[in-house]
């Protein structure tokens, strides 16, 4: 039987933690997991046959760290084809079973957040699948990711390189959100996109805590859904780790979820073959749920998703170049300010997506395409909707886009849905379909509902749903035709009523060649709407538009208590009609515009004193973005952003400011993840925001040893230390780093942090103190240098 079949029927048992087990045999003591394929096959097959006879129907493979950033190419091979080989042999005498290729996370924050490039990240997952599909392993797993973009970079390397059903599990936070701020839905949408097999939840907490995000995931994903939480969370007992939450009382949670439809299930940290066995037992007589097919029609960001039908969405148009010289300058001249400027502008003129179209005869479309989408994706979190005309300059941005996107557009030409379905089928997407055909545009409803009917038939032949299809009827410029809009609106409509599909126009087009363009523009959005308009691409800083909008939604009662009108009607109060804000300093940082904040801060020096700005404005601004990161209004990519647009500014004031005199260095912290662990995003994080807070930073990098995290502190003259464990396995570690430095550099705090880490394990292990995440870490730094902790 193939995987894919007996997960199709089946109530599917998985396996539960590896490490703890391996520590348990104390096999880990400076050692990497995945070697002890190759040094401790017997100890290892023995965990995977252990979990089998518990009644695990499939287990993973010991390859969750096996990639070319931590092995190289020859032993890289030899582990995991050692890996696959152990799970085969625990499986003999036992029918039925699987292995997987584990995938884990690279342990490297992706660009802009980091170093590590999209296309490097696809290319170290694709060597682990090459290897692993070659090796035998029957279905793939990406778990414990906590970053969309890693995440999507690790599925296109399944897809592109093997066969092999897939299944992605990620690590929520309490908040509901991956570390990188996505949502459930947003990854669903994104996953359920690329074609993932089946989505979930792993490891970060215990099963209580996750439930709230399991039904979240439930209540959009139409694909199978597995739960494999920790066994609570850790606490240290004797010198060992431990978890708080016994076999029984995860079976009972887990059982529970399943009576929800959760379709897998199985253990992360923590949990043991006595988890799985206490699991089974549980779930004895139980029938898998039927998973209902959700038809929604969403897109999303890196940190939300849009969902079409409950509210008409608006589309910005501003970042197009077709009648705007100033855009056409900015994309010849390769200057992306000013279309980082109009993206963020448009969020907060009330945008819900924004469409990006940088096509120019006289520039590189897909390189462009791409840069844009980067960079606008950097500074705002809506999802972005794709234009372009060129099949490259698509592909090239869909596969780059953090999210599922829109895509503008497909027309019932053949040679238009031959290039474009595929593209869809493979990244994901909502895409923008034009009711036009290789006859051209209908001059009635009729015709253009047929085409739409031969679209969706096309579409289906590719394995995409209706659902992924959103129908442009053509807004044609009123002035050709006096029956233009009639024949617009009633195509829409029939498309709405007849085929079950949302639609989209470009209203300002009906306007076109006709004075006073918004008043016409407005009147024929407001009948759009009524007739079922599901998007509009348009000008959000028009007034007119804008009030239609409003209108429309407050009389319809889709504006709880007239909120969101109130609010634009009291922002046209006045003889004059209000300005689209002016981008500021203090704007520029909260938005993360690193190039901008630089060019202002340099424009204020011009009027302010230099010590002036930075307290007035640069520390303000990041001091806001800090605490709604802390409230959980903003995420850490936003944080991040700010805090590098923050330590442009001050670069440009320090560079007007005299050269500081000897004995006046900034305060010296030292960073480093502990002996036995390789993950480092967290610390690079602390690193990034604790150089743009003004404090000298010696980061040590990953599996650093006691020894050399003393010497570091005694030669820097470190006041604070901090360390970082992601791995349950290496708390060991940290408690002795920990004792090192309070007995040979007293005078220095230690900090202690990470995904395993609690305030009651940070006491037990005798740190001075606990960060939940990386800005609590900056904040009690700044105590110390403000002398307000001793």
């Amino acid at each position: 039987m193939q995987f894919l079949d007996f997960m199709r029927d089946s109530l599917v048992i998985l396996d539960g933690g590896m490490g703890s087990m391996l520590a348990e045999r104390e096999l880990l003591s400076g050692n990497r997991p995945e070697r002890l394929n190759l040094t401790h096959p017997d100890e290892i097959c023995a965990i995977h046959r252990a979990y089998l006879e518990a009644g695990s129907r499939a287990v993973y493979a010991n390859t969750f760290g096996a990639n070319a950033l931590h092995y190289g190419e020859d032993e890289l091979a030899r582990v995991i084809e050692a890996g696959i080989a152990n799970a085969r042999r625990a499986m003999e005498g036992l029918d039925g079973r699987f292995v997987a290729l584990d995938i884990g996370p690279t342990g490297k924050l992706l660009r802009p957040l980091g170093d590590l490039d999209f296309e490097d990240a696809v290319e170290i997952f694709a060597k682990t699948v090459r290897l692993g599909a070659r090796a035998g392993a029957d279905f793939a797993v990406i778990e414990t990711m906590s970053d969309s973009y890693e995440t999507k970079a690790a599925l296109l390397a399944v897809k592109e390189n093997s066969e092999l059903p897939v299944l992605v599990t990620l690590a929520f936070g309490e908040d509901g959100k991956l570390l990188s701020g996505a949502s459930p839905e947003a990854m669903v949408a994104l996953l359920e996109g690329m074609g993932a097999d089946a989505i979930g939840v792993n490891c970060s907490k215990g099963p209580r805590q996750l439930r709230e995000t399991v039904r979240r995931m439930l209540r959009v994903a139409s694909v199978p859904v597995v739960f494999k939480p920790n066994a609570g969370l850790p606490i240290l007992r004797d010198g060992r780790t431990e978890y708080d939450i016994t076999p029984a009382e995860l079976a009972r949670e887990v059982a529970e979820a399943v009576d929800e439809g959760v379709r897998m299930v199985g253990g992360c940290c923590g949990t043991t073959p006595e988890h799985v066995r206490a699991l089974v037992a549980a779930l004895e007589g139980k029938r898998p749920i039927s998973i209902e097919p959700k038809n929604l029609t969403c897109v999303s960001s890196y940190t939300h998703a849009v969902e079409f039908g409950a509210s008409p969405l608006l589309v910005g148009e501003r970042i197009n170049p077709t009648g705007k010289p100033k855009l056409k300058e900015a994309l010849r001249a390769g200057d992306m300010n000013y279309l980082l400027d109009e993206a963020v502008r448009q969020e907060a003129s009330g945008a819900a997506l924004l469409d990006v179209n940088v096509g120019l005869p006289d520039i590189d479309e897909c390189q462009m395409l791409v840069r844009a989408v980067c960079d606008i994706q950097a500074v705002s979190d809506l999802p972005l909707e794709l234009d372009s005309a060129s099949p490259e300059a698509l592909a090239a941005a869909m596969r780059r886009y953090n999210g599922k996107p829109m895509v503008n557009s497909v027309s019932g030409k053949r040679e238009s849905m031959e290039t474009v379905f595929p593209l869809v089928k493979k990244y994901g997407g909502v895409v923008v379909a034009l009711t036009l055909d290789e006859n051209g545009i209908p001059e009635d409803a009729e015709g253009r509902v047929a085409i739409a009917r031969d679209i969706l038939s096309v579409a289906e032949s590719y394995g995409i749903d209706k659902k992924d299809i959103v129908f442009d009827t053509l807004t044609m410029a009123a002035v050709t035709s006096p029956c233009a809009a009639a024949v617009t609106l009633e195509a829409l409509s029939r498309i709405r009523a007849e085929l079950g599909c949302h639609t989209i126009l470009g209203v300002s087009n009906i306007s076109f060649g006709l004075p006073a363009r918004p008043l016409i523009g407005s009147a024929f959005f407001t009948m759009a709407l009524e007739r079922g308009l599901s998007a509009a691409i348009m000008n959000p800083y028009s007034p007119e538009m804008m009030g239609a909008y409003h209108s429309y939604r407050a009389l319809m009662g889709l504006d709880k208590g007239f909120a969101d009108y109130i609010a634009f009607a009291s922002s046209q109060a006045g003889e004059q009609k209000p300005k689209v804000a002016e981008l500021t300093l203090a704007s520029a940082i909260e938005k993360g515009l690193s190039t901008r904040a630089y060019e202002l801060a340099r424009t204020a020096l011009a009027t302010a004193d230099p010590l002036a700005i930075i307290q007035s404005q640069i520390v303000p601004a990041l001091e806001r973005v800090g605490a709604q990161f802390e409230k959980g209004k903003l995420y850490l990519p936003q944080l991040l952003l700010a805090a590098e647009a923050a330590g442009n500014a001050s670069q440009a004031v320090k560079e007007a400011l005299p050269p500081k005199s000897a004995g006046e260095g900034e305060m010296a912290v030292v960073l480093a993840t502990v002996k036995g662990d390789v993950h480092d995003i967290g610390k690079n994080i602390v690193k990034l925001l604790m150089e743009n807070y003004g404090f000298a930073v010696t980061d040590l990098g990953k599996d650093v040893p006691a020894e050399r995290i003393v010497a570091a502190a005694r030669e820097t003259g470190a006041v604070l230390v901090c360390l970082s464990a992601l791995m349950t396995t290496t708390v060991p570690a940290m408690r002795e780093a920990t004792a090192c430095l309070h007995a040979e550099v007293p005078s220095c705090k230690v900090m202690v942090g990470g995904a395993v880490l609690t305030r009651a394990v940070a006491d037990e292990i005798g740190a001075d103190v606990y960060a939940k995440d990386a800005m609590e870490a900056v904040r009690y730094a700044e105590g110390l240098r403000n002398k307000e902790i001793k």
